[in-house]
């Protein structure tokens, strides 16, 4: 067998670098390049897993106080209020749901659990949450600028409980609903309440309005309840002062 010599072996070796197209080491270095972004990407943006998991309802007899602070607005609220064990941890928080037993709005207790465990159409609880929003658009002006144009007849209909009713149309985004107006010393309450149906076999009614300078209440309440609208209405306000401090 010929000798292969050190010439020889560098001259297949020159031929095959010669060889080899010279995009490959360009598109080596780009997807190298893509493989760690996106590594970094994946590092730093995804979310956590904890963010990842819902966290579920997990009421407390406890009545200790916990402070909280929404917007510019500060509250002390009795944690037996709070159905969340982050929430019963206080400080500053974007949003905090509360809750409470129609139609005295007592908190959560032993003797009640199973009350506020439940959630058929006749479910005495209202749920109450308070965030920050720049919602500061009367309900007056609420009803008048997006409402009434997405209902059949802008000029309602005697409805029960000293309502006016109206009747969202069905290609309007309020599908499915039917609103309620009231009204107390003056200022209109606006509800819009899921029509009961297929869809909606335990329908809620929901009111939003504006708290604070930034924040803003919403409340659900079971439609079987619309009777007490007029109560509903002044007990959730009262249950929200009675948390409130000025800052």
């Amino acid at each position: 067998m010929p000798e292969t010599t050190q010439d020889s072996r560098s001259g297949r070796y020159d031929q095959n670098v010669r060889e080899r197209p010279g995009w490959l080491v360009p598109i080596a270095v780009l997807t190298i390049t893509a493989v760690l972004g996106a590594v970094m990407l994946v590092y730093y943006l995804a979310p956590n897993p904890v963010s990842l998991i819902e966290e579920h309802s997990s009421p407390s007899a406890e009545a200790g106080l916990v402070h909280l602070t929404i917007g510019g607005l500060s509250m002390t609220v009795p944690a037996n209020y709070l159905p969340y064990a982050s929430e019963r941890r206080g400080g500053a928080r974007r949003e905090v749901t509360l809750y409470a037993s129609l139609p005295n709005f007592q908190g959560y207790s032993k003797a009640s659990a199973a009350e506020f465990a439940g959630n058929g159409p006749a479910s005495a609880l209202i749920y109450l949450l308070i965030r920050e929003g720049r919602e500061d658009v009367p309900e007056s002006a609420l009803l008048r600028r997006i409402y009434l144009g997405d209902v059949i007849d802008p000029r309602g209909r005697p409805g029960p409980f000293g309502l006016t009713a109206y009747r969202f149309r069905d290609d309007s985004g309020y599908r499915g609903e039917d609103m309620f107006v009231g009204r107390i010393a003056g200022r209109d309450v606006v509800m819009r309440c899921l029509r009961p149906g297929k869809e909606a076999i335990s329908p809620t009614c929901f009111r939003n309005l504006r708290l604070a300078q930034g924040v803003v209440l919403s409340y659900r309440f079971k439609l079987s309840h619309l009777s007490e609208w007029r109560e509903i209405a002044r007990g959730a306000g009262r249950l929200i002062a009675s948390f409130t401090t000025q800052r």
